[in-house]
């Protein structure tokens, strides 16, 4: 049987408790480590816990044990997130760094990691083509393979037919663009559309200049970080979201959001460019007044062509079915 690492080193255990407000590329390790579970193979999944847990055949252990104790394991593969550290323990395993943002030559020896790369040149598996076009030719990786992400188990269920409310949802976790949409939606939005609702999820921050009770009288909805389950249950009810774009290098969330039948409003820049078709799951836009504009058009659109829009979203993400991306791992693995 085939044993593989995955180490993901982030604050997190695979406890259901923890589980419910982790971020992207952790939720995408533990979908990984389950996924390859099923295909009889034996994982390990390595990150900053406390104590050892099992569940779902998926052994998570404290990276820092495995590190103390490198003697103990054997390992025919690793898959680690971001870190190349790792490779030093495990000499004679295969060495895969699975890069999810961008690893600039200045942040790569800040971090420590550039002289790690260079000592085991792994085949680094990038995450969108974008990523890959940006990431410098210099780091003497063994091979270069885009594996695409894909949906976690939350949001490959079956989706029913549920009426739309004119709720627009931005779930990013930066900032950047925020103020400019929320003026937009003061200025453009609200006016015309009292009934229309901006939620605003996925930060803990407002920027400072806003206060929740104007924001409120706006229709505009301050969540915060949520669950996966909760998050689920808002996009299944609103009718777009938005996502600029401006340094994504997948963006988990949109593909999440087209699961749910939500198209996605964006400028199409970095990997948004790979991720949505304009006129087919979602709108690409230029600007903020174009963004207004494509709001304003989807609010006034008919049932017919918003199941069309809804059905061409989750008709996208069916191509991000785990089982699907699943292949080009166990081929990489073997």
């Amino acid at each position: 049987m085939i044993k593989v690492l995955i180490n993901c080193p982030s604050d997190f255990n695979l406890s259901s408790q923890s589980l419910k407000k982790i971020g992207g590329i952790e939720t995408l390790n533990v979908n990984l480590a389950k996924i390859l579970s099923k295909k009889k193979i034996n994982v390990i999944l390595s990150s900053y816990c406390k104590k050892s847990i099992k569940k779902n055949n998926v052994l998570n252990l404290p990276v820092d044990v495995i590190k103390k104790h490198p003697n103990k394991y054997v390992f025919d593969s690793i898959i680690s997130s971001n870190d190349s550290s790792i490779f030093n323990y495990f000499p004679n395993s295969k060495k895969i760094l699975w890069l999810h943002n961008p690893l600039q030559i200045e942040k790569s020896l800040r971090k420590k990691q550039f002289f790690h790369i260079i000592r085991n040149k792994p085949t680094v598996v990038f995450v969108s083509n974008y990523l890959k076009s940006i990431t410098s030719r210099i780091y003497p990786f063994k091979k270069r393979v885009v594996i695409k992400n894909f949906l976690s188990s939350a949001f490959t269920t079956k989706l029913k037919s549920i009426r739309r409310k004119p709720i627009f949802v931005w779930s990013v976790q930066r900032d950047k663009g925020l103020s400019n949409t929320i003026d937009m939606w003061i200025n453009k939005i609200y006016p015309i559309s009292k009934n229309a609702e901006f939620y605003i999820l996925g930060i803990n921050k407002l920027p400072s200049k806003y206060k929740l009770e104007l924001l409120k009288s706006k229709n505009i909805i301050f969540l915060g970080r949520v669950s996966k389950k909760k998050l689920k249950e808002i996009y299944t009810k609103s009718t777009a979201m938005i996502c600029l774009g401006y340094d994504e290098t997948f963006c988990l969330n949109a593909l999440e959001a087209n699961s749910c039948g939500l198209p996605v409003l964006t400028f199409g820049k970095t990997a948004l460019s790979e991720l949505i078709k304009n006129n087919f799951n979602g709108y690409v836009v230029n600007n903020f007044n174009q963004l207004s504009t494509k709001i304003l058009f989807l609010l006034k659109l008919n049932l017919f062509k918003r199941k069309i829009l809804t059905n061409n979203s989750i008709l996208n993400s069916k191509k991000y079915n785990p089982k699907i991306i699943a292949y080009s791992w166990l081929k990489l693995l073997k």
